[in-house]
């Protein structure tokens, strides 16, 4: 039997071209490197984009990496005992956030002792997936906005996300009707609202929106709002999206079972890493539901190739893990057009830098960059 002898995190930081919001520049990552006892060594990430970095890495050195070594190196056994294990702290969040860097890891190693890609370990049903272009952009200015829509109908893109919740829903609707303009009738246009209604503002706002035939409202409320879900799914003609902050399958199955959505958007990282977000795949599917992976095309292109429904995988611009320079190789996905494809290198493929990329230590916005953070940890 193969066993983990020692998990090793290490925190990167990396500056984004497009910062998601002014006061975020930084995007953060923990690195998460488990030794196996066979020799092999698989690579994952915990992925805290604007906050909670730090709490995550803790609880991977001493928690989690205390229970996992001299474990199994197995994903799916190991997952469910991981979460009972460590329950007390949380069913979701911080807990399957950080459980999600070993469970990448081993799904790692797994794929470099068969010399398989992530797609083909699962098990490969196609070998091309849609992509459609989402922006962070509520705080663009009109004129950038469009540009930014331009850009993704000259790229190829049938369908693009933009960002609404505008203090005046006069704003949001004149910045939806110009990027509608720049798509036309035949293109779709999701809109996200990133939790910042109430369901009142959200059914007022939705009456005025759905003029523009928006293809699904996203995270219109708050994510842990259930009841105003269902309540604002019976009161719109919109199609409703949510699930990137959902953490467990226990909760997919909730939502879908009370009707509080259309469109399911599991994060793997955010769920715990590939063990479980192909379970909450399936159940989406046996649910009669869209899925629709959330954020990550470097994880949700390889697994949407290997999933029963066939998705969109979502890719922000200037975001991809290689444009950050937190890749030391080639990605694994690679895009044309609106068309993702994945070559299959052996396991998941993200072979991330060892340090954080150059330049981001130059702001007090960056806990862990290179000047500042502890050295790698390792448990034993």
């Amino acid at each position: 039997m193969t066993t983990i002898t020692r998990v090793t995190t290490t925190p990167l930081t990396a500056g984004m071209p497009r910062p998601w919001v002014p006061s975020a520049p930084w995007l953060h990552l923990v690195r998460v490197d488990v030794e196996c006892s066979d020799g092999v060594t698989g690579t994952g990430f915990s992925w805290t984009p604007t906050i909670g970095a730090a709490a995550v890495r803790a609880l991977l050195d001493t928690d989690i990496a205390e229970f996992v070594v001299g474990r199994e190196a197995d994903a799916r056994s190991l997952w469910p005992q991981l979460w009972r294990h460590l329950h007390e702290a949380g069913g979701g969040g911080i807990t399957t956030i950080a459980m999600a860097g070993i469970d990448l890891a081993l799904w790692d190693a797994a794929g470099q002792r068969s010399s398989l890609g992530l797609a083909d370990a699962v098990g490969r049903v196609r070998w091309r997936v849609g992509v459609y272009g989402s922006g962070v952009n509520l705080h663009y200015p009109l004129d950038e906005l469009v540009a930014q829509t331009r850009r993704w109908v000259d790229t190829g893109y049938d369908a693009v996300k933009i960002k609404v919740g505008k203090p005046d829903l006069a704003e949001d609707l004149d910045r939806v009707a110009a990027v509608r303009e720049v798509l036309g009738p035949h293109r779709q246009l999701m809109i996200d609202a990133n939790q910042r209604w109430d369901l009142p503002t959200a059914i007022t706002a939705l009456a005025e929106l759905e003029r523009f035939d928006p293809h699904w409202i996203e995270e219109p409320l708050r994510s842990d709002d259930t009841l105003g879900y269902v309540e604002l799914r019976r009161s719109t003609s919109v199609p409703v999206a949510m699930g990137e902050n959902v953490h467990t399958a226990f909760r997919v199955r909730e939502l879908a079972d009370l009707g509080a959505a259309d469109i399911l958007q599991p994060n793997v990282v955010r769920v715990g890493g590939i063990t479980p977000f192909l379970e909450i795949a399936a159940l989406v599917d046996d649910a009669g539901l869209v899925l629709a992976p959330h954020l990550l095309p470097e994880l949700s292109g390889q697994l949407a190739m290997a999933i029963a429904q066939e998705t969109r995988i979502e890719r922000v611009e200037d975001a991809d893990l290689d444009t950050l320079g937190l890749l030391a190789a080639p990605s694994p996905v690679v895009f044309a057009g609106a068309t993702l494809t994945a070559p299959g290198a052996a396991g998941t493929g993200i072979r991330l830098v060892t340090q954080s990329p150059s330049g981001a230590d130059n702001d007090t916005h960056a806990p862990h960059s290179p000047a500042t953070s502890p050295a790698p940890t390792e448990a034993s």
